[in-house]
């Protein structure tokens, strides 16, 4: 029996081994994208999310079930399995620690409109509002107590000015065209266009990129 032969003992079915594969696949870029982007990007609405998590118990129980076998196929298995589960475990949590250190530094400006608000998950909207509800309860007990009632808020605009800290959107990121078109670049001594083909990797302002990245010609490296 040779390593094809247990691969596909592990996951039998070649459709499964498919959408499995195609599923890890868009882990990972959005990994690399929520890593790469200076702000939150939306949460997955495919459900890739419930059917990564449905396979990391479904791997995590056939781990339980083949754990104590002394067959050497069996154990060289189960070896296969718990390499893949690692694998994907370090990508969920990877993922998710980002997009929680995102919201922790800018809590405000994702729950101050309902468009920002809809780029979190229901957990996420959930915990985002409970960290800055202890936060302002925080800072009313230690100092903001004492101000005025009109200078107690944490997202006050007066003056034009926000006290909203928002993300900087003219952070430079890498990307990858994945389609051939001319992009736009805003400089700061001057603004250009210049023609892209497949596979380039540029270097822009997310300002730029951003709709690229939303539109699907490019992806964040």
């Amino acid at each position: 029996m040779d390593i094809d032969d247990i691969l596909r003992e592990v996951d039998p079915s070649s459709r499964s081994i498919h959408h499995s594969t195609r599923d890890l696949q868009a882990l990972t870029r959005r990994w690399v994208a929520e890593r790469s982007a200076p702000e939150l990007l939306e949460w997955p609405s495919d459900g890739l999310f419930e059917r990564v998590s449905d396979r990391i118990k479904a791997q995590i129980e056939k781990v339980e079930d083949l754990t104590g076998d002394m067959d050497p196929k069996t154990n060289f298995t189960l070896i296969v399995i718990q390499t893949e589960l690692e694998r994907y475990k370090f990508l969920v949590r990877s993922y998710l620690r980002v997009r929680i250190a995102k919201i922790d530094k800018h809590t405000l400006h994702y729950l101050s409109t309902q468009d920002l608000r809809d780029r979190l998950s229901p957990t996420e909207l959930a915990y985002a509002t409970r960290h800055q509800a202890l936060l302002h309860n925080h800072y009313l007990s230690s100092f903001l107590g004492s101000f005025p009632q009109q200078l107690q808020n944490l997202n006050d605009t007066a003056g034009n000015i926000s006290m909203i800290d928002s993300p900087d959107l003219d952070t430079a990121v890498f990307i990858r065209m994945l389609t051939g078109k001319d992009v736009h670049g805003r400089g700061t001594d001057a603004d250009v266009t210049l023609p892209a083909e497949q596979g380039d990797v540029l270097i822009l302002r997310w300002s730029s990129a951003k709709t690229l990245v939303q539109d699907g010609d490019a992806e964040l490296v």
